[in-house]
């Protein structure tokens, strides 16, 4: 992966979509420019969990806009993330694709956990150093992120799934502010936060921080009440009384409050208020960094080779007790046919073959289940777990990779949509199948490509009729791609030929 000088982060936020755009000096970056929008996603999202078609027409005119900013700039070079309301809308896929035409780039939609890791990289280095643990709180449009960390490690993270635009449109629908509604969605927030206040409460942490639109508007009203920025219990009390003597979000007038702020500040005040009681703060303070900052750094990261996936992926070979041998020997194999299939295809190709050693390396996670269909308990873990740095659009080919590198391929048949697709499961079915017998081979070189209406393999014919187990695996596994409508064809080829063609 490239060097570039600038880098750009897009948060596709449930309420406001951000774009920042920054320069790289090092390690270090140094905002450029920024955007910000106030979309209101989550409040576009009907009783049946879709995004209506104003809502759309909303985003992806913004989407639009922050495309003229990022035009030019190599695909590398920018990552654009969804949140919860992409993550929960039933109709997410149909809107991403005008999404991504409308941005002119990839828009990845992280999990709740992911979302936590990435805010609290981003608060992370916009702190001074420290050897304490760190709460980190980030009210968000459709949910909340809770992070304890020490430095820039996340060591716990959270997300509950509520924000201050669902919040405000479930408690105060038509703006008004009462007493009864803002205790019972205090009440309703401290019900959710119950779940993990036991380990994100006060003696597990040090010092705590917020991120976020709502939690900064409050602590600017906190201060231009004549205090500080800090948020305190006090301070929490004062705005409740203020929220409540307007009784109206219209007809809020407090200083320093933007009007696109006002309709969502009760279902977020709610939210700091139930937190700031259940986990124990009495003293919270505002920091800068946010999601689009820790997308920019993870982003960093992965140009300076500290991508987050490869400590995961590691991580997970560990926890779930891979044969790390026999993965590497898998790994090295299969990265060699995909890049032999993937030559001159119209795809991201590092990317590509990136994702077929991550397959490659994980692909027996699920022996720690059972051994017997161990490659669906691997889909399965693989798709649902959290993953820090996968994107879930990632995990699910990571998922659709390994489910078909062994077995039957008609289970595939709607899965596998694409000559992209079709060539990673290949190289992955063929390195697992050539190396059954996990054991160091000394195998003799394997060529794949692709032919009119399949896939051809030339192979030493001497070193086959050595192998009998392999020569009749392939012969099975030209079967299996017949389900597929493919062909599949081994050449038994001499030595010297195979060795004049590598």
């Amino acid at each position: 992966m490239g060097e570039y000088s600038t880098l750009a982060a897009v948060d596709l936020g449930s309420n406001s979509f951000r774009l920042q755009v920054a320069r790289v000096v090092g390690d270090q970056l140094y905002p450029l420019d920024s955007l910000r929008e106030p979309v209101r996603l989550a409040a576009g999202l009907t009783h049946d969990k879709r995004l209506d078609e104003e809502t759309q027409a909303r985003a992806l005119a913004c989407l639009r806009r922050f495309g003229e900013r990022l035009r030019g700039l190599p695909p590398h070079a920018v990552r654009a993330v969804g949140t919860n309301t992409l993550r929960v809308a039933k109709n997410a896929s149909q809107f991403l694709k005008a999404a991504e035409q409308a941005l002119g780039f990839p828009i990845e939609v992280v999990a709740g956990r992911e979302e936590a890791r990435l805010i609290y990289l981003g608060v992370a280095h916009a702190l001074p150093a420290s050897e304490d643990k760190r709460l980190v709180i980030d009210i968000g449009g459709g949910s909340t992120e809770f992070i304890i960390g020490r430095r820039r490690q996340a060591l716990k993270l959270e997300s509950l799934y509520m924000g201050c635009v669902s919040w405000s449109l479930r408690f105060f629908p038509d703006g008004k502010i009462t007493k009864g509604a803002l205790k019972e969605a205090e009440l309703a927030a401290r019900t959710e936060l119950m779940s993990i206040a036991g380990e994100f409460c006060a003696g597990h942490w040090q010092t705590a921080y917020g991120s976020s639109g709502t939690i900064r508007a409050i602590g600017d009203l906190l201060a231009g009440h004549g205090g500080n920025a800090e948020i305190t219990p006090e301070g929490l009390d004062w705005l409740r009384s203020a929220l409540l003597k307007a009784g109206d979000t219209r007809k809020l007038d407090l200083p320093a409050l933007r009007p696109d702020r006002a309709p969502v500040l009760p279902g977020g005040f709610a939210i700091l208020s139930a937190a700031v009681s259940e986990l124990g703060i009495e003293r919270l303070r505002p920091a800068t960094g946010a999601l689009r900052e820790g997308v920019l750094y993870d982003l960093l990261g992965r140009f300076h080779h500290q991508d987050m996936r490869d400590v995961t992926v590691n991580q997970f070979m560990q926890r779930y007790h891979v044969d790390a041998s026999q993965a590497r020997r898998v790994a090295k194999l299969a990265v060699a046919l995909a890049s032999e299939l993937l030559a001159g295809a119209a795809c991201d190709r590092e990317a590509e073959i990136k994702l077929v050693e991550w397959a490659a390396k994980l692909h027996e996670v699920g022996i720690s289940v059972a051994h017997s269909g161990y490659h669906k308990h691997s889909a399965y873990i693989l798709r649902y777990a959290d993953m820090p740095g996968f994107s879930k659009r990632e995990q699910e080919r990571l998922s659709c990779l390994v489910l078909g590198h062994r077995g039957s391929l008609k289970k595939m048949q709607a899965l596998l949509a694409s000559e992209v697709d079709l060539a990673e499961t290949l190289a992955l079915r063929l390195a697992a199948l050539v190396h059954r017998s996990r054991r160091p081979l000394e195998l003799p070189p394997i060529h794949v490509r692709r032919v009119k209406g399949g896939f051809q393999v030339a192979l030493s014919g001497n070193w086959l009729a050595q192998n009998p187990l392999t020569a009749h695996a392939l012969e099975d596994e030209s079967q299996q791609w017949r389900q597929l409508g493919l062909n599949f064809e081994v050449q038994w080829q001499e030595e010297a030929i195979l060795h004049a063609a590598s």
